[in-house]
């Protein structure tokens, strides 16, 4: 029986924990173990979980743990459909409408650092893109890298190179398919402007040195390889060109399919991306002033996020 605290429906007091971190640092443990505790649900906040078909690729609870704690935004779209930012905004302040009807927490865990975003601050309200750009786009960056996006950005939106992150292939993949879809550049519809959420957040990150999370990352990738991921990989195949799976794991793989690497090159490439990914996570997340810091192997951390005010 849970105690009564937790069943309150005050909305004053509705708060959403938020368990943020790199790839592979341990994220999905500690989300569960919290959920118990509190005896609420989990939201994803991972653009590509949501996606049915690419399970071992983006490291998706297993039964069991979906089993334990009921998860939203896991399996819930064919890989055809093509989500946003503003979309998973949208749906997962549903699904917080649905866990607030019987309890006063939630717990939300996911490296997508933009989904978070979304959720707890807003996003703006941006117009749709030309999916034949998109397209273009994906197709120039996997023949020619992230040195010919950079300099289409720094040619079409200058703006945007000036404030952007020029390392990160998917930003820039999103702002130069939104220059050429609109004319516009997308930094014109960034307002900074917070919006109101009926909850409070209290935001953990999880992080680990680098070297052990490197290694917790390459020992990940030969799990999911042994676990069946080509297999995967190759009934995705058909889909090889959506935006949803230009995606670290699958990407590599289908090079290899189309005869571009061997099998062992393409292992490789996938830790070397998911290193880079993560790395790009945590520069994401360590600019936000309110998360606070703890490695996943710290003793009584459940107790010390429970703690938080």
């Amino acid at each position: 029986m849970l105690p009564n605290y937790f069943l309150m429906t005050d909305l004053s007091s509705k708060t959403i924990y938020v368990i943020a971190g790199p790839t592979a640092v341990g994220k999905t443990a500690i989300a569960i173990e919290l959920a118990k505790r509190l005896g609420t649900s989990i939201i994803s906040a991972d653009s590509r979980q949501c996606y049915k078909g690419m399970t071992i690729g983006t490291a998706k609870p297993s039964p069991e743990e979906l089993q334990s704690v009921k998860h939203y935004f896991i399996d819930e779209f064919p890989v055809t459909v093509s989500l946003s930012a503003a979309d998973y905004e949208r749906l997962a302040l549903g699904y917080l409408d649905e866990i607030f009807e019987g309890s006063n927490t939630a717990v939300i865990c996911g490296g997508t650092g933009l989904y978070i975003k979304s959720l707890t601050d807003g996003i703006d309200e941006m117009p749709k893109v030309n999916e034949d750009i998109q397209e273009e786009v994906n197709k120039g960056y996997k023949e020619h890298g992230i040195e010919w996006l950079q300099e289409a950005i720094m040619n079409e939106d200058p703006w945007f190179f000036q404030a952007g992150e020029k390392d990160n292939p998917v930003r820039l993949i999103r702002a130069l398919v939104f220059r050429r879809s609109t004319g516009e550049s997308i930094m014109s519809y960034r307002s900074g402007e917070k919006k109101e959420r009926n909850f409070q957040t209290i935001k953990v990150g999880l992080e680990l040195p680098r070297e052990e999370l490197y290694d917790r990352i390459n020992r990940r990738v030969d799990s999911m390889m042994e676990n069946g991921l080509l297999e995967e990989v190759k009934a995705l195949y058909p889909y090889k060109e959506l935006k949803n799976l230009q995606t670290v794991g699958y990407s590599e793989l289908f090079d290899h399919l189309d005869g571009i690497c061997s099998l062992q090159e393409a292992i490789d490439k996938i830790k070397q991306h998911s290193r880079n990914y993560a790395k790009r996570q945590m520069t994401w997340f360590k600019k936000d002033e309110g998360i606070q810091w703890f490695s996943p192997k710290d003793e009584g951390l459940i107790d010390k996020i429970l703690a938080i005010k």
